[in-house]
């Protein structure tokens, strides 16, 4: 064992984690608090774009003799403002899993805390289009290192048996913070000076400081401490999130098992030079089911259909879709209802995830959204002109984000957390973030062009492209991913090895790393007497 460390070892499959305790619940429950900046980010620019200060500010229209229709903002200048967050983020989520194997998750996020508050600084000082987007790429990079790399330590540090429940959190607090931005820019939308869009914008430094300062307190991960060699370390933040003295047996064996996943691995994935680290993310063939390659398409490509389902569409230009519809009175107002059915939808997965599972919620999941979707097209088609017509585009567009909200949303960041094994794992997680930033980019670019009216002018139609993409997200649910409710992450590794994805359910866990590894050398009948090795 690294460091002629000796630690006691089990071969039961229940007894490689400590019970759950309350103070891990409120370590993660604060880490997912990272969830609030990065969703209030992608917010507020909805209500902005649609204020009349900010659009005379970007380009010069009068609004007092500008007709009404001709007054917004063109649809090159929405989809730059809004996709360029998105690149800076890309780039973020990528350089992210570098830096957390070098300096720890935990000292990542801090950074990328510190890099947020300089980008929004930036915008909240703007007064030009040039700086305003400048402020929005930097504050992207903050974005990507935090949005990449909290999903990975909470999925690290969190008990196996609610760690589902509690990575949906980080999707809750991206709810909130949609909400919040909603209600900030409800509350300065009529001013009629720069603080319309100063305040929502500079507000955003409040919540990097309050998660940047907190996370001072909070331990590393111990798998990233087992990846450098550090167990006794490892052993003491364990010990720490577990609530358990350091040398009791729940924290012997608990490390025990990391550090033979670890071992297991670092045979099959040899670690080289940094790009031959990189490389290993991509070996092995597409026949072997547990390949590092799979692994990375499936997280990547995940996180690609999550961003198909259309949902940034609501959230990024929601506002200005419902003006173009000509039928609601107050489309800042719409934008607040729908970011709260988004909050209120997302606490049913904290139980969905863990009850139902991943695998099934992603399915049914998918199935509600295409439905709503194709329901809100045909309607928008045939006559949606009609006040009532309208209403009811609106009641069905809610229910596709409560599809969204307690499924695809919090069961895409869970899964990925947990199908990489711990060599490739920060890189991994990485990788697939930056996928949905990538995904997340495009979107930004190709809807303005899609809905505007002064170019493809879909409006109510392009509900039938996102219903068809939501189609293909069933099939991909059903075919690729795997059920991991209930599993260790090194189990989950073990499982992946074993079966496909539509036979994982069936999945119990049968040997443990540790006893496969040889650290256990005999055990009694009733797995109490384990016996001292070191490897």
């Amino acid at each position: 064992m690294p460091g002629g460390a000796v630690l006691h070892a089990t071969s039961d499959v229940n007894r490689v984690e400590a019970p759950v305790t309350l103070k891990a619940y409120l370590m993660c429950a604060f880490a997912a608090f990272g969830g609030i900046f990065f969703g209030y980010d992608s917010g507020y620019i909805n209500g902005v774009m649609g204020m009349d200060y900010f659009i005379t500010l970007i380009t010069g229209l009068d609004p007092n003799t500008t007709p009404k229709a001709d007054f917004t903002l063109p649809s090159w200048q929405k989809s730059t403002i809004t996709s360029v967050l998105s690149a800076g983020t890309f780039f973020g989520a990528l350089m992210a899993g570098d830096l957390a194997d070098f300096f720890g998750r935990r000292v990542t996020i801090i950074i990328g805390c510190g890099i947020f508050i300089v980008g929004v600084a930036l915008q909240t000082a703007s007064a030009s289009f040039g700086l305003l987007v400048a402020g929005r790429l930097v504050a992207g990079f903050g974005v990507g290192f935090v949005s990449a790399i909290i999903i990975l330590y909470m999925s690290e540090i969190a008990p196996r048996k609610v760690r589902g429940a509690l990575v949906s959190g980080y999707q809750f607090c991206i709810t909130l913070g949609l909400l919040l931005a909603s209600c900030v820019d409800y509350g300065t939308q009529n001013r009629t000076d720069s603080r319309s869009y100063r305040i929502p914008i500079g507000l955003q430094m409040a919540w990097a400081l309050i998660l940047g300062t907190g996370l001072f307190f909070l331990p590393e991960s111990p798998r990233y401490y087992v990846k450098k060699d550090r167990v006794d370390k490892a052993a003491e933040v364990l010990s720490r999130l577990r609530g358990q003295p350091r040398d009791s047996d729940y924290i012997q064996q608990e490390l025990a098992e990391i550090v033979a996943n670890n071992e297991y691995e670092l045979q099959l994935i040899p670690q080289g030079n940094y790009f031959q680290s990189w490389i290993s993310c991509f070996q092995g063939g597409l026949r072997n089911r547990s390949s590092n390659l799979r692994r990375t398409i499936l997280g990547t490509s995940m996180q690609m259909m999550q961003q198909w389902t259309g949902i940034n569409f609501i959230f990024y230009f929601g506002t200005t879709f419902f003006e173009e519809l000509g039928t609601i009175s107050n489309p800042f107002l719409m934008g607040i209802i729908t970011t709260l059915v988004n909050v209120c939808s997302t606490p049913i997965s904290f139980w969905a995830i863990e009850k139902v599972g991943r695998r099934p919620l992603m399915i049914w999941g998918a199935v509600g959204m295409l439905v709503c979707e194709f329901i809100v097209a045909i309607v928008g088609v045939t006559d949606g002109s009609n006040q009532s017509a309208v209403k009811a585009m609106i009641s069905f567009i809610c229910i596709y984000i409560f599809f969204f909200a307690s499924t695809w949303g919090p069961g895409a960041w869970v899964v990925i957390g947990e199908i990489f094994p711990l060599p490739i794992r920060s890189r991994g997680v990485a990788l697939s973030t930056a996928s949905n930033w990538l995904w997340n980019c495009i979107i930004s670019v190709i809807t303005p062009y899609m809905v505007g009216t002064d170019k493809g002018n879909l409006g109510a139609r392009v509900f039938f492209i996102w219903g068809a993409l939501c189609a293909c997200c069933v099939v991909y649910s059903y075919l690729l991913i795997p059920e991991t409710k209930g599993l260790t992450l090194e189990q989950v590794d073990r499982m992946m090895e074993e079966c496909s994805p539509r036979q994982s359910s069936k999945w119990v866990p049968h040997s443990t790393f540790a006893a496969d590894m040889g650290f256990v050398e005999e055990k009694t009948a009733g797995h109490e007497a384990i016996e001292h090795k070191e490897v």
